[in-house]
C-alpha cells in the first residue's frame, strides 16, 4: 500500500505508460543506449576519420536520451518536449538517410540515420512514425498541469 501523494497528472501518466507506451519508451531507451555506445566509442577512436559522421551519430544519440526521457515524463511541457524530438528524429534520419544514399562521400563511415537505419535494422525510419502516432493518440488533458521540463528539473527531487 503506496500512501505517497499522487501528483495531479499521475492517471495520465499511467494512461499513457501503459502497452504499446512501455514498448515505445522501451525501444527508445535501448536506441538511446546503442547510439549513446556506439557514438562514443567512435568518437573516441576514429573521429578524425569521419567527424561529420561520428558528431552526428552523438546528436542522434543525445535526441534519443531526450525524447526517452520526454515519454516518460507527463505534463504539456514534456509532451512538447517529446514532439520536438520526435519530429527532429524523424527530419534526421530522411535528411541524413537520403544524403548518405544520393552522396555516399560525404559519409565515409556510417551514422545512426545513415541509409535510413540500415545499421539499426531501419528502427529509427519506424520509431519516430510511430512516436508520432502515440503521441497524437496519447494528449496531455487540457487540465494537466503546463509545467515546464526545466522547472521540473530543478524542483527537489521527494
Amino acid at each position: 500500500m503506496n500512501s505517497a501523494p499522487q501528483s495531479p497528472d499521475a492517471p495520465a501518466a499511467r494512461r499513457r505508460m501503459s502497452g504499446i507506451g512501455r514498448v515505445l519508451v522501451a525501444v527508445y531507451g535501448v536506441l538511446a543506449l546503442a547510439a549513446l555506445g556506439r557514438s562514443f566509442v567512435q568518437i573516441v577512436q576514429k573521429f578524425d576519420e569521419a567527424p561529420l559522421a561520428y558528431a552526428l551519430s552523438a546528436l542522434a544519440a543525445v535526441v534519443y536520451v531526450i525524447a526517452t526521457v520526454a515519454l516518460v515524463r507527463s505534463g504539456r511541457g514534456w509532451y512538447r518536449v517529446a514532439w520536438a524530438t520526435i519530429v527532429f528524429e524523424f527530419t534526421g534520419v530522411i535528411v541524413v538517410g537520403t544524403l548518405s544514399v544520393v552522396l555516399p562521400g560525404l559519409f565515409p563511415h556510417d551514422t545512426v540515420w545513415s541509409w535510413y537505419g540500415r545499421g539499426y535494422l531501419f528502427i529509427p525510419l519506424v520509431l519516430p512514425v510511430l512516436g508520432m502516432w502515440w503521441l497524437a493518440k496519447h494528449r496531455p488533458d487540457a487540465t494537466a498541469p503546463a509545467e515546464s521540463p526545466l522547472a521540473a528539473a530543478e524542483r527537489p527531487a521527494s
